[in-house]
């Protein structure tokens, strides 16, 4: 990072006292496997964002890039990514997308990708993916940040002190102090199962 050019970060990353790493030293950072995803992460698939913290040749580059497999009606659950605006592919079978962005564009902007079909998410828009069928998809992103970040909207949100939860929710008598912790430990993480009316007709 304190490099003082792109190409004295690439001397130190790749070379040895001068010497260009060979064989699988060098291909250990230059080349990121996405096949190396956990599948257990969550019931509805698997994700895996190459960035600057797992990819260090990414630095000072302004990109990363992300693969996922979306099981049959599994849902990438809203969030957003603070520093990056996101180009999404859907690269096999049919996956559903939308994105609100700030204040002051109240609607929300849905959409339907088939196969090599993509669409945008701007960056610090509130987004999700939702696989609507019963066949596994796959979707690959690019982003225009080395460190895009992800913030999960439900798990942040209840991050938060439960009497700010209560009054932002407004339905004090649904949701209060007492039965919290128990929404939270319910929440998934980044790629949940879906919808129950997909998961009922598949």
């Amino acid at each position: 990072m304190t490099a003082p050019s792109s190409n004295d970060r690439f001397k130190k990353l790749l070379t040895d006292n001068g010497t260009l790493l060979t064989g699988e030293a060098l291909r250990q950072l230059t080349v990121f496997d996405f096949n190396n995803q956990n599948p257990k992460n969550a019931p509805g698939g698997s994700i895996l964002l190459a960035t600057v913290d797992n990819f260090p040749i990414l630095q000072g580059l302004d990109i990363a890039g992300t693969i996922s497999f979306v099981e049959p009606c599994g849902l990438n659950i809203p969030h957003m990514h603070p520093r990056a605006d996101e180009f999404f592919f859907t690269v096999e079978g049919i996956l559903d997308t939308g994105f609100v962005k700030e204040n002051g564009f109240n609607t929300e902007i849905e959409t339907q990708l088939g196969k090599y079909q993509g669409t945008v998410f701007p960056m610090g828009s509130m987004h999700y993916q939702q696989n609507p069928t019963c066949k596994p998809a796959v979707f690959v992103a690019a982003l225009n940040s080395a460190d895009p970040g992800r913030s999960d909207i439900a798990t942040s949100f209840w991050m938060l002190p439960n009497d700010v939860i209560n009054s932002a929710l407004g339905f004090p008598n649904t949701i209060g102090g007492g039965n919290i912790e128990a929404w939270r430990s319910h929440l998934p993480i980044n790629l949940a199962a879906g919808v129950d009316s997909c998961l009922k007709r598949c």
